[in-house]
């Protein structure tokens, strides 16, 4: 039997104790709402874009964060602060279509965060609140196809 040489044996123990080094990481989740802070439109009363700095992934997707105590407060519950549709318009989608919001285009009613395409949208969507949400949740499947 073959005695190891004295700088194999070091480079095992030294791999023994501080592991094999960096692993390669794999692609990072997409962008969530174009790195808007999904906190601000609460806690600031305005869409504000987040620092590639603070990010937190949550349902396959990077969110950012215009501060840490923002990030926390997403991690706590994420639910109650993600746009209601992710990235998508809710006015379209209570019409069956699927198309991209502007993250600039927004409301937040009874807690909850919506997105438009464009800027006429949460005007049209507050008309019929109930409706539009009913219809826009009706339709949700359709994110499950994206363009």
């Amino acid at each position: 039997m073959r005695s190891l040489s004295r700088r194999t044996s070091l480079w095992c123990l030294a791999l023994m104790i501080i592991g094999p080094g960096p692993v390669a990481a794999g692609p990072k989740p997409p962008l969530a709402i174009q790195g808007y802070d999904p906190v601000a439109y609460f806690a600031d009363g305005r869409p504000m874009k987040g620092s590639p700095e603070i990010e937190y992934v949550w349902d396959g997707q990077r969110y950012r964060f215009t501060t840490a105590a923002h990030r926390d407060l997403f991690k706590a519950d994420p639910v109650h602060y993600a746009p209601q549709f992710a990235d998508f318009c809710a006015m379209s989608l209570s019409k069956g279509k699927l198309v991209m919001a502007d993250p600039e285009n927004w409301l937040v009613s009874d807690g909850k965060l919506y997105l438009f395409g464009k800027s006429e949208g949460p005007a049209l969507f507050r008309q019929n609140l109930t409706g539009n949400i009913e219809r826009a949740r009706g339709n949700e499947a359709l994110l499950h196809r994206k363009p």
